[in-house]
């Protein structure tokens, strides 16, 4: 059963993310309390691009398994290092198409918007780390690791062991493409 294995927030840009025993989502708003919360994008590079674009990078989600890698590969990493608001368990997140809608707990929904794209910040928290979490698959595309990105639907308090429900979007589905 996919779960909630820990959720972070941080009111600073920092890279990593503290963990906390819940935070609360907000609808069309992001992680309450985080920096990268808000209706128009927070992430500085994307600041400095337009500063009046739609916020897709409400709520950072990031699959357990990929700190299980990154530690078999060498690398002291664990959730809310890599900067994510929520670290999961049991579900394929970049397998996902953009439009699934999870179900995180009782009532917050996030809906996936695309593909987090590492940047050089993960090679100065340490280095080789980025390359760590890109990878080719068999065609030879470029694999983004490092998570996805999402948007809340509807608000609610989550909590690491909560449960998460996947319902796909309806039609063809969609990859995620970095956003």
């Amino acid at each position: 059963m996919p779960l909630v294995n820990a959720v972070h927030a941080s009111e600073t840009h920092s890279f990593s993310k503290f963990a906390e025993p819940s935070i609360t989502l907000v609808g069309g708003f992001g992680v309450a309390g985080d920096a990268h919360a808000g209706l128009t994008v927070k992430h500085r590079s994307r600041v400095a691009r337009d500063p009046h674009a739609v916020n897709l990078r409400q709520v950072h989600l990031l699959h357990a398994e990929l700190f299980d890698e990154l530690i078999e590969a060498g690398f002291a990493v664990f959730p809310g290092d890599l900067g994510e608001n929520i670290t999961t368990s049991g579900i394929d997140l970049l397998g996902l198409p953009t439009g699934t809608r999870l179900r995180l707990g009782g009532a917050a929904v996030v809906e996936l918007t695309g593909l987090r794209n590492p940047c050089s910040q993960i090679d100065r928290f340490q280095r080789g780390l980025m390359s760590a979490t890109l990878a080719r698959d068999s065609d030879g595309n470029l694999v983004r690791k490092a998570g996805v990105m999402s948007i809340v639907v509807s608000g609610g308090e989550v909590s690491a062991g909560d449960p998460i429900s996947i319902e796909l979007p309806a039609g063809a589905p969609k990859r995620l493409e970095p956003v």
